[in-house]
C-alpha cells in the first residue's frame, strides 16, 4: 500500500472514532478534599487493587493508613451473587445471572460526608452448558471481572458528581442515598 493511502486510511478511522462518540477515558476529576485518600474494601480483592489503581491514576495519594486530612473511601460490602435465570424441560438450568452489589461511603479530611451511603447493583447473563463445565467457571469468573472493572469506573462516576455537585455537609446519620445500574 502506498503511504499516501495508508495516511488517509488511519486519518479516515480517526474521523469515523470521533464520529461515532468515542472518547479515550481521561483520569477522574475528583473532590479537592479525595487528594488523599485511605480506602478499605470488605474483603479487599480485586475491587481495591483496581480502585487504588485507578485512584492513582488520577492524582489520588491511597494512604496505607487514615489520618487527620486524609479522606475515607470505605466499601462497607462487596460481594457477588448468581441466580438462575430459565430451566430446560430436563430440569437443568440453561442460563444464570452474574450479580454484583456493592455499597460505600466517602468522608472528608474531616470526617464529614462527602457522599452518604450508596449501593450500585450490576449483572451480566450467561447461558450454561451442562457439557462444558470448565468453560462455563471460566466465563463467570471473566464477567466478575467485567463487573469489577464496571464497577470501578462506576464508583469513579459517583465520586466526579460529587465533585461537579458538591452536597451540602452532612452529618453520620444521613439516610443512605440508593442507586441501581443493570449492565
Amino acid at each position: 500500500m502506498s503511504r499516501s493511502l495508508q495516511v488517509s486510511l488511519l486519518l479516515l478511522c480517526g474521523l469515523a472514532l470521533s464520529a461515532c462518540g468515542f472518547h479515550l477515558r481521561r483520569s477522574a476529576a475528583l473532590p479537592p478534599s479525595m487528594q488523599r485518600v485511605h480506602l478499605t474494601v470488605s474483603g479487599g480483592g480485586e475491587l481495591q487493587r483496581n480502585l487504588a489503581r485507578t485512584l492513582t491514576a488520577s492524582g489520588v495519594t491511597v494512604e496505607d493508613e487514615s489520618g487527620p486530612g486524609i479522606a475515607e473511601l470505605d466499601v462497607t460490602t462487596a460481594h457477588f451473587s448468581t441466580d438462575s435465570l430459565s430451566i430446560n424441560g430436563s430440569a437443568r438450568v440453561t442460563e444464570y445471572a452474574v450479580r454484583y452489589h456493592v455499597e460505600f461511603n466517602v468522608k472528608d479530611g474531616k470526617g464529614d460526608l462527602l457522599i452518604p451511603g450508596q449501593h450500585i447493583d450490576m449483572s451480566r447473563e450467561y447461558s450454561y452448558n451442562a457439557g462444558d463445565t470448565v468453560g462455563s467457571t471460566a466465563e463467570v469468573e471473566e464477567l466478575q471481572r467485567s463487573l469489577n472493572d464496571d464497577m470501578v469506573q462506576a464508583i469513579l462516576f459517583r465520586l466526579q458528581a460529587a465533585a461537579k455537585h458538591p452536597q451540602p455537609v452532612m452529618g453520620a446519620a444521613a439516610a443512605p442515598a440508593p442507586a441501581s445500574s443493570t449492565h
